[in-house]
């Protein structure tokens, strides 16, 4: 077997940084080469007025698995990042005034519980235990584990039904609890890695498994601080960042890829090329391949994952009461998700998700400022064929009033600067087909071998690693298929 001793990386995402730190480390010269002017893909930064808007992903859990980046060639990652505590984890808020700290300290959390519903305390008990198990079957013994064919998925298969994965996060949680609000409170992780929790499999339950080992954790100066971090150790270790090369073709000869071309002319070659980039967008950069045609017409009828409508602020004082983490949650669930994931409306009453980390890193504002986020789930544009242009001023209105009758009577008088980032934005900065924030939804039939695999099936040197692949989105899951990718090459 020839040994491969060069490879380009597509894209400067989480996944497409820990792939090329890995095979870095592994002795094989990598070179990542990223369409925009500064790594992270969905973890961008925003500089402005003084403000630090981190674009993307702002819950860190797992930091082993970040952790173990580092301890490949003997480096420690406090060395390059600094992660802070969060606590609470979350704070989730309704909008009839009630309020839950949901956290992993057993005492402050069954209280919290107990102001629901006592009831419900040994049913989060049952919770937990089941959760670990899911955990341990799904995370620990599947999560980095590459599914390249249908064996390896019926090997799997006992374990999953076991635990029921057919069955959706949310009717897992209500057979062990009563409260409506904490069946909320227990369902609504799966959103932030693109999942419906009525629909998404209850294996995802995993992640409270993995919040209460592992924690919840913020990098000083925004999630970017860790990219930057990432990228300080690939080039110490000999690699090479391409910024501002945007990739127009994935060349081939035969059954091979041999490199990339990029809109500014560049051409480079490698023994191997992997894309951390939206999966039907890398497809369709195989030009002049009947298989890599039909790959695209096969992935665009799968199901896609919504977008985010996201409106970054920041506001003038500080505002200690409000948690670094916070989940406002609209008085309809189940009928709310409907209407964002089937009927691809664009709703006046959203959840959302408040990130506000100058509660946690007063540096991501100026002095006696703060900075939020807002987020929203919205249809993704197959969905829902909204104009952006006209609608986002709007929508930024809608979301921003949520804020202020809930949280922020005066946001008005307090604003400072805004902008907002929508569906159209996902697709014409990153690649991302419909605008799609997380790829391919995470319903069970579109999981491990269903999802796009870490070795291409028809070019033996093509690999995928993002949220597209298995084991799916956010940083854990991303960086766990990185480690699966690796582990077909090393």
């Amino acid at each position: 077997m020839k040994s491969h001793n060069s490879a380009i990386v597509i894209g400067s995402g989480f996944g497409g940084l820990a792939l090329a730190i890995r095979l870095q480390s592994a002795g094989i010269a990598t070179t990542i080469v990223e369409a925009r002017d500064r790594p992270g893909g969905r973890a961008y930064v925003w500089k402005q007025d003084g403000y630090t808007f981190d674009a993307g992903p702002t819950v860190i859990t797992d930091p082993a698995c970040l952790e173990e980046l580092w301890a490949l060639s003997g480096s420690r990652m406090a060395d390059d990042v600094t992660l802070l505590p969060v606590h609470p984890f979350y704070r989730l808020l309704w909008n009839d005034g009630t309020a839950f700290d949901y956290s992993n300290v057993d005492a402050e959390l069954n209280a919290e519980i107990a102001k629901l519903d006592p009831a419900d305390v040994a049913g989060y008990a049952r919770f937990l235990e089941y959760s670990k198990g899911v955990y341990e079957e799904g995370y620990l013994k599947l999560g980095a584990v590459p599914f390249l064919d249908f064996t390896a998925m019926l090997k799997a298969a006992p374990a999953l039904a076991k635990h029921q994965a057919w069955r959706s996060v949310y009717s897992v949680v209500s057979g062990f609890v009563n409260n409506d609000k904490l069946r909320q409170a227990l369902s609504f992780h799966t959103l932030l890695v693109g999942g419906n929790p009525m629909n998404t499999s209850s294996i995802y339950a995993l992640i409270h498994r993995l919040e209460k080992l592992g924690g919840v954790w913020f990098a000083k100066g925004g999630t970017n601080a860790l990219v930057s971090g990432m990228v300080a150790l690939f080039e110490r270790l000999g690699g090479t960042l391409l910024l501002g090369e945007k990739v127009t073709r994935i060349t081939h000869e035969g059954k091979r890829v041999t490199g990339v071309e990029t809109a500014s002319g560049k051409v480079l070659t490698a023994e191997m090329v992997a894309s951390n980039g939206d999966l039907v967008h890398s497809y369709g950069l195989i030009e002049g391949s009947a298989y890599a045609g039909g790959k695209v017409r096969s992935l665009r009828r799968k199901s896609f994952s919504p977008s985010l409508f996201v409106v970054h602020f920041g506001l003038k004082g500080t505002f200690p009461g409000i948690a670094h983490h916070s989940i406002l949650f609209s008085d309809r669930y189940g009928p709310l998700l409907k209407d964002i994931y089937k009927h691809g409306s664009l709703v006046d009453d959203p959840s959302l998700y408040l990130h506000h980390p100058s509660a946690t890193d007063p540096d991501m504002a100026p002095e006696g400022k703060s900075t939020f986020y807002a987020l929203a789930p919205v249809p993704h544009m197959g969905r829902a064929p909204v104009d952006w242009a006209v609608e986002g001023p709007r929508y930024r209105d809608v979301v921003l009033g949520r804020i202020r009758d809930l949280l922020i009577p005066d946001l008005d008088e307090r604003l400072d600067t805004c902008f907002h980032y929508t569906p159209q934005d996902f697709h014409d900065d990153l690649g991302a087909h419909l605008g799609s924030a997380f790829s391919l939804e995470p319903v069970l039939w579109q999981s491990a071998w269903f999802r796009g695999h870490n070795r291409d099936d028809h070019f033996p040197n093509l690999y995928f690693v993002g949220a597209g692949t298995h084991p799916g989105a956010g940083i854990p899951g991303v960086v766990g298929s990185a480690k699966a990718t690796a582990s077909l090459i090393v």
